[in-house]
């Protein structure tokens, strides 16, 4: 599996509260990642990542694309909580090293009620 498959699966099994399973097959033990919300290490973010899960279960992951460079893939994807919510722009940006995720970056937008542009978010 590639780059840019993993790092999209990874993160669809983390949507999908098969979190961990998805740190097993792809996150390095010393996984950084850079999300305000939680400690810097695998672990906090495992846990908060089930946690959201947990309290999500009808989370709906839709990636729009996915671009690889080298070891690094970012993903851009519509993430809502349920079928009901309008969710948020998310790109989610991995760093892999021997084949495994190394470091993350990810950012969020909410996705606005009324939307100027008339291109859309995606």
């Amino acid at each position: 599996m590639n780059h840019k498959d993993s790092a999209v699966e990874f993160l669809r099994l983390c949507a999908t509260n098969h979190v961990t399973e998805a740190y097993e097959r792809f996150a390095a033990p010393d996984l950084r990642h850079h999300n305000p919300w939680f400690r810097g290490d695998a672990a906090s973010l495992q846990e908060g990542m089930a946690q959201s899960a947990a309290k999500n279960p009808d989370k709906i992951f839709e990636v729009k694309q996915a671009i690889a460079e080298g070891e690094r893939v970012a993903v851009h994807s519509h993430l809502r909580m349920d079928a009901q919510d309008r969710g948020m722009a998310v790109v989610h940006i991995l760093r892999f090293r021997d084949g495994r995720i190394a470091e993350m970056w990810d950012m969020a937008m909410p996705i606005p009620a009324e939307i100027l542009n008339e291109n859309g978010m995606f």
